[in-house]
């Protein structure tokens, strides 16, 4: 996994090797003047008036050494926004390029983006939340910039800002950035004087709505009759932009602030599988980085950074580890034993910045940890994102657009021919955005997933698919609309073998794929059922034509030719709540709705199964003839025993139960798959006094072993947004059926309603989570602090406060 990629993939022209020790942004070249001949003046180049100067003014000189270096700057981190004048490693540069400066020039001795989080631009651009100094904007958006001078501005002085990116900086490719103030730019740039007052100068900075994203490196130049001037680089003046979906210029404009509240800036989550999880999603130093290098890393052309669809498409490439040493190694093996179970992630945070600062793919990852990674990127780039639940999530792999189950002749599964499958649930994501490269009509909701699954181009990467072509089945519509169809709307086709050896359609379950969609309500916690936006209502017209449009550009597309409609006993499969340790029941309910007695030989296996649908061996299976008399029901029962499913569990504790039935009078075949989970319980946590910013506060974790089992190697995580970093705790052993009680300090570093998540895994029992609402009031003086306490590199070693029996 960790060498270098065979498959040079989508951007296979910008190849960059993993680096040992990574670097978030790539080392520039020092050197951007044009190859051949003299290099063009400056001004020349980005003022008409001023390309018809005299030749001695053609000559800028050479560029500062190292003036795009990390280590060179005009001033310290700790000085104030008055103060911020150049040190002896920066003086500025004049036409000469010997750094004199002449009496007259206009020098910029400083510069004020006004980037603290406190600050205007910050609050008004919503980053404010970003845990960084450094100035985050989003495009098609002004902001703010005061330059102090070594004297007042003059009407005749002319100062152009410069903004940069990449290793080799075009104006061309909107890399290079050159925006004369007082003079309209292009595409959207420029910049206006506000305030000229003595020496100091208040700018506008107006940026395109379709601005490459990332981190800019930002200098200034003038030209006075005395002499021309640069500021050298300075890596605290540096700024990041981002796609900004309160600008309706912009692509991924979003129309609702409601949305945008929780789809872009809302830092936790809940994703649901089977039972709910807290996922968090934060904006933590270091975070925004972390999502930049990922572009970095695949070698994303700069170029092509201002498209959200490309960008969302690499980024799905890039959260798993396949093909491109992305951020997650995906294992549904059940074996974890050399990194994270993936149930006991409680937030993103982790992940990306042991990825930013190691270079290596992350152990491990399932599909809801991929979304939930993909909602943290792309969020904190500035796209809406929500995490998308399917439950009873199809894999096609043959791309028929069905889901096709083989039988032997007594209606026993033909698991060596049953490569399709049924995930229980598959977690993705949807972000918004127009599709200008689709026709008009496909903009909004947009899948993307980040799983790998099948490939997509030959890399493993999926969307982004707009949501209204899978509604509608247009599966030729860009990107991987047939396989996302698949998932949420396929039929499931139940093929018998016959005496010759080959196979027949015997039954057809029109809606067994795709049951439920949710995805986490606006402003709280509850479910919202989306089904509807992805698909028809059951049944209806416009479902089937858009289920038999898709099957029609599959590889079987005359499946349904074959259908036998003879059909008078219904059957349905129940499950009771079950909870895990315990004893279950399943019952399957037959019902006679013809005029005449009816009886059907029923066959039930059941077997424990991995949430992606792949299924162990039969453990338990029962065999009954069931009489029905004309419009009766029937329940037939099978109890399962504790000990009988124990030694049997997998991951996440998911059973399958196959349904078979023969109606002897008529032929009518029944078969129906069904799965259920086993319930774990949550964890139970509550604040023990008032939670306040800088302040020290505590957590009490109760826990109760449901198994009569020991627990070994018990481990706790907890994490929380603005409250407590990434903390692994170590706890050893729980008895069986054995209370615990474990209490835990943290220093919230921001105010406002916070959510701490935390879960427990052990080799016994793992999907085990909690969540306590957190109303932090703000430090006495109003301050925020800069970081939350703990370390998520080193785990630490917790003794119990109390245990107890059951």
């Amino acid at each position: 996994m960790d060498g270098p990629r065979s498959d040079v993939g989508r951007w296979g022209g910008n190849p960059l090797q993993p680096p040992t020790t990574p670097s978030p942004e790539p080392e520039p070249e020092p050197d951007r003047r044009s190859r051949g001949g003299r290099a063009r003046s400056f001004w020349a180049r980005c003022c008409g008036c001023c390309s018809r100067r005299n030749r001695a003014d053609d000559d800028w000189g050479p560029e500062p050494s190292g003036s795009r270096s990390r280590g060179s700057g005009s001033r310290s981190r700790g000085s104030s926004s008055r103060d911020r004048r150049p040190d002896s490693r920066g003086s500025g540069i004049n036409a000469a390029g010997d750094g004199t400066i002449r009496e007259g020039m206009l020098v910029v001795t400083g510069v004020d983006l006004l980037s603290s989080r406190s600050d205007q631009n910050r609050r008004e651009h919503h980053t404010d939340e970003y845990e960084y100094d450094e100035l985050i904007v989003r495009r098609g958006q002004p902001f703010h910039v005061v330059l102090f001078l070594n004297r007042s501005y003059e009407s005749s002085d002319r100062i152009a800002l410069e903004l940069l990116i990449g290793n080799n900086p075009e104006v061309g490719k909107g890399t290079h950035v050159i925006i004369p103030v007082g003079k309209g730019g292009s595409g959207g740039w420029k910049a206006q004087v506000m305030k000229a007052s003595g020496q100091n100068l208040n700018l506008r900075v107006h940026t395109s709505p379709n601005a490459i994203i990332g981190k800019f490196q930002f200098t200034v130049r003038t030209r006075s009759e005395a002499g021309e001037f640069q500021l050298p680089f300075d890596p605290h003046n540096e700024i990041y932009i981002l796609f900004n979906p309160w600008c309706p210029e912009d692509i991924v404009y979003v129309d609702h602030e409601d949305w945008r509240q929780e789809y872009v800036l809302n830092e936790s989550g809940r994703i649901y599988y089977g039972t709910e999880a807290q996922i968090g999603e934060r904006f933590d130093h270091g975070v925004l980085d972390a999502c930049l290098y990922i572009l970095d890393r695949r070698g994303m052309p700069y170029g092509g950074r201002g498209d959200p669809v490309s960008v969302s498409r690499v980024i799905s490439a890039m959260v798993n580890s396949l093909d491109d040493n992305g951020v997650l190694i995906g294992n549904w093996s059940g074996d974890y034993s050399r990194g994270t179970n993936p149930s006991a992630w409680v937030g993103s945070v982790e992940i990306l910045l042991s990825y930013l600062r190691t270079g290596y793919s992350v152990p491990y990852g399932q599909c809801w940890v991929f979304a939930g990674v993909t909602t943290t990127v792309l969020r904190c780039l500035g796209l809406a994102t929500r995490t998308v639940t399917n439950f009873n999530s199809a894999h096609d792999t043959d791309t028929s657009l069905t889901m096709d189950i083989y039988f032997d002749e007594n209606m026993k599964p033909l698991e060596h021919l049953n490569h399709d499958s049924v995930w229980n649930f598959h977690v993705w994501n949807d972000c918004w955005m127009k599709r200008p490269d689709l026709p008009s009509g496909f903009d909004g909701w947009q899948v993307v997933d980040a799983t790998p699954q099948e490939t997509s181009s030959g890399i493993f990467c999926c969307g982004p698919c707009s949501v209204e072509s899978i509604k509608n089945g247009l599966v030729y519509m860009k990107y991987d609309t047939p396989f996302i169809f698949a998932e949420v709307n396929s039929d499931k086709v139940y093929w018998q073998r016959q005496d010759d050896g080959s196979f027949k359609i015997v039954y057809v379950e029109e809606k067994a794929i795709g049951t439920l969609i949710v995805t986490k309500a606006i402003g709280s916690n509850m479910r919202e059922d989306i089904t509807h936006i992805y698909k028809h209502p059951e049944g209806s017209e416009a479902e089937r034509k858009a289920v038999e449009t898709a099957a029609a550009h599959g590889s079987k597309p005359n499946v349904y030719a074959t259908r036998d409609s003879a059909e008078d006993v219904a059957m349905q499969v129940e499950a009771q709540d079950a909870v895990m340790g315990q004893d279950l029941t399943v019952s399957v309910v037959l019902t006679n709705r013809g005029s005449s007695r009816r009886t059907v030989k029923l066959h039930l296996y059941l077997s424990v199964t991995f949430y992606t649908g792949v299924t162990g061996s039969t453990f338990k299976e029962s065999k009954k003839e069931v009489p029905l008399a004309p419009g009766a029901s029937e329940r037939v029962t099978m109890p399962v025993a504790y000990k009988e499913y124990r030694p049997h569990l997998v991951d996440q504790g998911a059973m399958l139960l196959n349904v078979s039935g023969h109606v002897k009078e008529s032929g009518q075949v029944l078969a129906k798959q069904h799965t259920f989970r086993l319930r774990t319980p949550d964890l139970s946590l509550t604040l023990l006094g008032a939670a306040v910013v800088g302040q020290e506060c505590e957590v009490q974790i109760v826990f109760k072993n449901p198994l009569p089992v020991t627990l070994t190697n018990v481990v706790f995580r907890l994490e929380g947004s603005g409250l407590q970093r990434p903390k692994v705790l170590n706890v050893g052993d729980i008895g069986g059926n054995e209370t615990v009680t474990l209490r835990q300090t943290f220093v919230p570093v921001r105010p406002g309603p916070r959510q701490l998540i935390a879960s427990l895994d052990s080799p016994q029992l793992s999907q085990v989570h909690g969540v306590i609402q957190v109303d932090v009031a703000p430090a006495s003086g109003g301050m925020n602090f800069s970081d939350a306490g703990g370390d998520s590199r080193s785990g630490e070693t917790i003794p119990m406060a109390s245990r107890g029996g059951a």
